[in-house]
């Protein structure tokens, strides 16, 4: 029996059940008036009865889950830049040509509202990205990324991602530029065209991987304001971050 089958005759079975209790109360009170006096006004709820329940409550609990979801996407952010972003920003950022622009547009404050971080998000995005080859320690980066790769493994698997599209894309930009590190038997006196590749593709990651860590920035500041004021001291998007938290 197919799905549909069984809900038909589930509802066949409950509008019986109904006109059998209508006919038992008319076989006692022969009362037909009274019948119809309920039936319509029960009808006529109907619609009140669907708006309550599948628009309103509805709604309710799925910002409920929604809220819930997000929190626990951000937990596994947390645990990205814990063991690898924050590092990995770090060190992408010491080779770039234009640190000083980055550090005036994006270096978060305590003072920070949700308008200043929008706003730090639209310079990102039309801010060049320009790395100094002599500062981009491409065997170092290769390392840092092969040594953290079941850790990204892990963060890929985990379900709650597939609700956060920006992250996601993130996770793949830094798997795509760790495979195109790892195919290369040897990372000196590549051609240029390999160079042009592989810059390419740190741009790439260091444009979502920075995008992400405003995102989540803003997050610490509205959730946990005490983990915030460390990222404050400690986080490489600053001329002199603080190594250690006193």
């Amino acid at each position: 029996m197919t799905r549909y089958a069984r809900l038909f005759l589930v509802a066949a079975a409950l509008v019986a059940a109904s006109a059998a209790v209508y006919m038992l109360h008319y076989a006692i009170f022969h009362d037909a008036h009274h019948i119809w006096i309920y039936l319509v006004g029960d009808i006529a709820f109907v619609p009140l009865e669907v708006l309550l329940v599948a628009v309103v409550i509805e709604r309710i609990l799925a910002h409920r889950e929604r809220v819930a979801l997000l929190e626990k996407m951000n937990m596994v952010i947390g645990t990205f830049f814990s063991e690898l972003g924050m590092d990995l920003l770090g060190e992408l950022t010491g080779a770039l040509e234009n640190r000083q622009a980055v550090f005036d547009g994006l270096s978060v404050d305590a003072d920070w509202t949700p308008a200043d971080y929008h706003r730090a998000l639209k310079r990102l995005d039309g801010m060049p990205i320009r790395f100094d080859a002599d500062r981009l320690d491409l065997p170092r980066l290769r390392e840092r990324l092969t040594s953290q790769r079941d850790m990204l493994v892990r963060l890929l698997a985990n379900p709650n991602l597939l609700e956060h599209e920006a992250f996601t894309d993130l996770l793949w930009a830094v798997f795509h530029l760790a495979d195109e590190l790892a195919a290369r038997p040897t990372l000196e006196h590549l051609p240029g065209t390999d160079r042009d590749h592989l810059s390419g593709d740190v741009r790439r990651v260091y444009r979502r991987l920075a995008g992400q860590w405003l995102r989540y920035c803003e997050h610490l500041q509205q959730a946990y304001p005490y983990i915030f004021s460390i990222v404050l001291r400690t986080h490489p998007l600053q001329p002199n971050p603080s190594p250690t938290v006193t």
